[in-house]
């Protein structure tokens, strides 16, 4: 029996099922020591005992749990005040948020694919610069039609600096010249995976930038929460998170071009729990759109009550967004100093998000030597297999789309003896003294399934 055109392109088994093997073979100190250390998924499990504590809490007592929450729901009655209040709190916007400025998905990953149906067609293009998030790319145009199109900014451009939206203007023209309209501009703000905000003068670039050429801004803002303290790089010194929304953008850019995503898997470490909102202020028939197709990322009504209980929770929010990122700052100076140590590269500036992004690359082809002669390798091929042969994952950098070979991103929000682990293992890869007795697995270098 055929099928669509569409459907036909996704039937070839994925060649990157080594992943679920990964999952299935997690590592556990008793149950399963020589299982897979997993600090490629860009999880904060740091904290999960304090948010079930408080979810228990709020849903033990009786009545606590109305019977609403067992049906489709009240068309977020609650949700949608609470979430522009929390927001307008935490984000300080230049103008308040309203409910109407508000919606609602199971998940940013469905907020993103929304925003491209709704402001691309099939063959348009979003641009997005090297690095990006791994899943940008199907999360923009597996469903939808539209091209995600690297930017590729060069040796020796900051990819958030102001020589980069000169790189993307650059993007824009030579997409008119071969016909192609350019919809949008996706930053990653702060940036997964490089960890660092844009400054302010480089976000009203783009926003100028983007009013130039009638493009829209969608600032990806899912980590906005998740911002600590970096003692270590003063070069270049990190940089303050100020939200898109909280620019005057009177005589820059049209507030209707410009919209935020946030969600509650990062900053709140449950990814589980599946909730993502876009943010959009100044855009009448977008928001119509949006509310439109509402129904094919509606969200459980119980994850909307459980996610109102905890913005609601004004107290409890502060104390757990102040724990969360002491200890985000604590883990990722553990990563900076074990990459010194050992003279591992990494990406410096980083205050933001819960990975450090290293090049691990160098530090293979340094170490791993045959008969006095550096190996003639496929440096990233090799390296994930050696981090696989050590029984620890990682996202690569092709995945993320890394300019230069041999950089993979190293996430942190773990507790600290897995954390420990997974950096003993990810030295033991690079470093030429690896277990060879660990069965390989099939490795692709175009990506995993599952988000990174």
């Amino acid at each position: 029996m055929s099928l669509s055109a569409r459907a036909d392109k996704l039937t070839a088994p994925d060649p990157n099922f080594f992943f679920m093997q990964v999952l299935a073979d997690l590592w556990h100190p008793e149950t399963n020591p020589r299982g897979y250390v997993n600090l490629g998924v860009a999880e904060n499990t740091l904290l999960h005992d304090r948010f079930m504590k408080h979810m228990r809490s709020k849903l033990e007592a009786p009545g606590s749990i109305p019977p609403l929450a067992l049906t489709y729901g009240d068309g977020y009655k609650r949700l949608k005040p609470t979430v522009a209040r929390f927001l307008t709190r935490h984000l300080r916007p230049v103008r308040d948020i309203t409910p109407a400025d508000v919606f609602v998905s199971n998940g940013c990953t469905v907020a993103i694919e929304n925003l491209s149906w709704a402001l691309a067609n099939p063959g348009d293009a979003i641009l997005i610069g090297r690095p990006y998030y791994g899943s940008f790319p199907t999360d923009v145009g597996k469903r939808t039609g539209v091209e995600l199109r690297p930017v590729a900014f060069g040796a020796g451009v900051d990819p958030m600096g102001l020589a980069g939206v000169e790189t993307h203007r650059a993007a824009i023209l030579a997409a008119k010249d071969r016909g192609q309209r350019v919809a949008a501009i996706i930053l990653a703000h702060p940036h997964n995976p490089l960890g660092r905000c844009y400054p302010r003068d480089v976000l009203l670039a783009y926003m100028s930038l983007c009013q130039e050429h009638k493009i829209h801004l969608v600032s990806d803002e899912i980590y906005a929460l998740s911002v600590f303290e970096n003692a270590f790089d003063t070069e270049p010194a990190p940089v303050p998170f100020e939200s898109a929304l909280s620019i005057d953008v009177n005589g820059i850019i049209d507030p209707e071009l410009v919209h935020v995503i946030w969600g509650m898997s990062k900053d709140f470490g449950v990814s589980g729990l599946r909730m993502g909102f876009v943010i959009t202020q100044g855009n009448g028939p977008l928001k119509g759109a949006l509310q439109n197709v509402f129904e094919f990322g509606w969200t459980s009504s119980l994850s909307d009550l459980v996610t109102a209980n905890v913005l609601d929770d004004d107290e409890w929010v502060d104390s757990f967004l102040t724990d969360n990122r002491r200890l985000l700052g604590k883990h990722h100076a553990q990563v900076l100093r074990w990459a010194k140590e050992h003279g591992i590269e990494y990406a410096p500036g980083s205050n933001a998000g819960f990975f450090v992004w290293v090049n691990l690359g160098a530090a293979y082809l340094k170490n791993k030597v045959n008969d006095g002669q550096q190996q003639q390798v496929d440096l990233d091929k090799d390296v994930m297999q050696s981090l696989l042969h050590e029984k620890v994952f990682l996202a690569d950098g092709v995945r993320f789309g890394a300019e230069e070979p041999g950089w993979f991103r190293i996430i942190f929000a773990h507790d600290t003896e897995y954390l420990e682990l997974g950096l003993k293992r990810i030295l033991a890869a690079v470093g030429g003294s690896g277990s060879k007795t660990i069965k390989e697995l099939p490795y692709r270098t175009n990506g995993v399934n599952g988000k990174a």
